[in-house]
């Protein structure tokens, strides 16, 4: 009987193997169209403040009007359709339909594509190297090169046609104007940023290559694409855009190609999405920079997941940090889920390696590509495209995307992998006399600590502890453990800090310069069980100080406040913050000076009417932030500044037959 139950149960694997791997054998490895989706609706594009906040992975298999998620095949190409539509709305802007006038010709190995539109032509050229032979050839689409920066001979040595696209024949690299190509087909689409009309292009290229086959012996089913750095990014975008593609290779593409701005934003010296070049995207994307990335309603592992299910492969150089590999090791892992979802993984590789310079491939790199040039150029099923390389074995990627499928988007606790992390609150160490608590709403702890105004600079190692900030800590493990900071420092010279442990010399730590509230790593080291002291001197006055996270985990905190501190305190502040009267009070608003939003928080001794008002320097009212009943206690409102010039103004809380005041400064427009 047991032997019996023993080969059934085998029978059951073997066929539920075959039926998985028949599946995956009908799901399509390219398709004859630019974009299946097309007949698609549009789904709903909120504008920004009415987008909802998701701050880890968004879920590529959840739809976009909230109504679940599905994660069937069959609905891959309206899902995809959607996400097509978001990255077109908040990013690049949209890339135009195949126009209805396009003419091409192909003669002595040059293909001439002419595109018309609005009485405007625009020509792409293409010297094409053909194989010998009667064909028909698989060929590679170059980003400026018959094969991008990949080395050629992969291609020539194996009968691949090579294609090269050269970008500023649509627009100019570098810059934007109106007398580009594209621009004068499309003058309402100026607004549009450089991927969507390279993108465009790039499609333009594959109709010419429909429209000269009889003269030109390429197999449009077998087309790869690829490119390098910015050009990386454009392969991405182009092979992600045109369903036409059976293989997509991503060099080095980082910020705005593989890497997820989400992740970029924890990192430091990398290509985030306030730093990037707004004229390859949409002015408009920069309104998600900072903290504000969490209301973006994708990212970039749902531009790779756009490729699926065919082939894509992602080479990355973490030797060039401003690539920000760690986001895009994160990003491609959440990607890869794609494809693994629809059984088949072996369409999705990815070599993150060093050891190489720029748009250089490393002997991995080079094999990975023939082996996805011979599996999905050339037709070899039996060769192994199952290939992950990279160099994060401490990253934790899946806390990015835990959520997917179990209900709202929060990150799972730092440590759900068994790693160990301390919490502290800036406010409630020892504080040198050099610093003071302030209140800060959106701190951890509502408060923060910054440096007095007539505090002199420390050049050098501190010799005594006024400028110092000490907190001790407990450790009950044998390994290393890194150092990161929450802050926030507007200024360069302000992002310099001297830092110890366990009164070991002092090291110097910079660039600690942020967008908003954000996590900064200071440093790492060995540590044994017990107990330890961590201390942390400033170096110019400028920043605030929130919280610190000791932690065995190497990445830094993603959670925007993290978890709760060991050392939670009731800070002391400084009389001066806050004015009172008949139990009623008014905290100065934080920030101050400050361009943007700032909040304000008031007390009240019992219910009470409140009525909260902002006015210029001359007494007109320029904003009413309370005009109603609030129940006992402390509360916070927030305010824009919006348009409001630069300058002194001052805010008035008036209840309980009292009225108090407060003066605040705008530094923006």
């Amino acid at each position: 009987m047991k032997t019996l139950f023993i080969i059934s149960f085998l029978v059951l694997c073997i066929s539920i193997s075959a039926t998985t791997n028949s599946y995956a054998q009908e799901i399509p490895y390219v398709y004859d169209v630019e974009n299946t989706g097309a007949d698609f609706p549009a789904p709903p594009l909120p504008s920004f403040d009415q987008l909802p906040i998701v701050k880890p992975l968004t879920d590529p298999f959840a739809w976009s009007d909230g109504s679940g998620r599905d994660t069937t095949f069959e609905s891959w190409s309206r899902r995809r359709s959607e996400i097509k539509a978001e990255f077109e709305n908040y990013e690049i802007g949209v890339k135009p339909v195949r126009p209805d006038t396009i003419t091409a010709t192909y003669s002595a190995g040059l293909l001439t594509v002419n595109v018309t539109e609005n009485g405007q032509t625009l020509t792409l050229t293409s010297n094409i190297t053909l194989p010998e032979g009667e064909g028909p050839f698989p060929a590679i689409i170059g980003m400026n090169g018959g094969s991008g920066s990949l080395p050629s001979d992969i291609f020539t040595s194996r009968n691949v046609a090579t294609i090269p696209f050269f970008h500023n024949q649509v627009v100019t690299y570098g810059g934007k104007s109106r007398s580009d190509a594209f621009y004068k087909l499309y003058p309402d689409l100026y607004y549009v940023g450089q991927y969507a009309s390279w993108a465009w292009g790039i499609s333009r290229l594959i109709d010419g290559l429909e429209l000269v086959q009889d003269s030109l012996p390429i197999d449009l089913s077998h087309l790869a694409i690829s490119g390098c750095s910015y050009a990386g990014k454009m392969a991405l975008i182009g092979g992600a855009l045109d369903e036409r593609f059976a293989l997509v290779i991503a060099q080095e593409s980082g910020g705005g190609g593989a890497a997820a701005w989400r992740v970029s934003e924890t990192l430091t010296g990398v290509e985030s999405l306030g730093n990037t070049n707004f004229t390859w995207f949409m002015q408009s994307l920069s309104q998600f920079k900072g903290s504000a990335v969490e209301r973006l309603p994708h990212d970039h592992h749902e531009l790779m997941a756009m490729v699926a299910p065919r082939a894509l492969l992602v080479l990355a150089n973490p030797d060039m940090v401003w690539l920000a590999d760690e986001s895009g090791y994160v990003s491609t892992k959440a990607a890869q889920r794609v494809w693994k979802t629809f059984g088949i993984e072996d369409r999705f590789g990815y070599v993150i390696e060093g050891g190489h310079g720029h748009c250089v491939v490393s002997d991995n790199q080079r094999q990975s590509v023939e082996t996805f040039v011979e599996r999905f150029l050339l037709g070899d099923t039996a060769i192994n495209t199952d290939i992950e390389i990279h160099t994060y074995p401490d990253v934790d990627y899946q806390r990015w995307t835990h959520w997917w499928g179990n209900g709202e988007p929060m990150f799972p606790s730092r440590d759900w992998l068994g790693t160990e992390s301390v919490w502290i609150e800036a406010e409630c160490g020892t504080v040198g006399d050099k610093w003071t608590p302030v209140k800060y709403p959106i701190g951890s702890n509502a408060s923060v600590v910054e440096v007095i105004k007539d505090a002199e600079p420390v050049s050098s190692a501190p010799e005594n502890a006024e400028s110092v900030l000490e907190f001790p800590f407990t450790t009950t493990r044998d390994t290393t453990y890194h150092f990161f900071m929450r802050l926030i420092c507007a200024k360069a010279e302000a992002g310099e800090f001297w830092v110890n442990v366990d009164d070991g010399d002092y090291q110097k730590v910079t660039g600690l310069t942020t967008s908003g509230l954000q996590w900064k790593k200071l440093l790492h080291k060995e540590l044994t069980p017990g107990d330890h002291v961590l201390k942390v001197a400033y170096s110019q006055r400028g920043a605030k100080i929130d919280k610190f996270c000791i932690s065995s985990l190497k990445s830094t905190p993603a959670a925007e406040a993290g978890e709760i501190a060991v050392n939670i305190c009731e800070p002391q502040y400084v009389s001066s913050e806050i004015i009172r009267k008949n139990g009623f009070s008014l905290d100065q608003n934080y920030p101050n000076p400050y361009n943007g939003t700032t909040m304000i928080s008031f007390e009240v001794p019992t219910v009470s009417y409140v009525s909260l008002k902002v006015f210029d320097m001359q007494g007109a009212e320029v904003a009413e932030l309370a005009g109603r009943d609030y129940v006992t206690g402390k509360h916070v409102v927030e305010f824009n500044s919006g348009n409001l010039p630069k300058g002194m103004y001052f805010f008035t809380m008036k209840a309980g037959g009292i009225s108090l005041s407060r003066k605040m400064v705008v530094s923006g427009k």
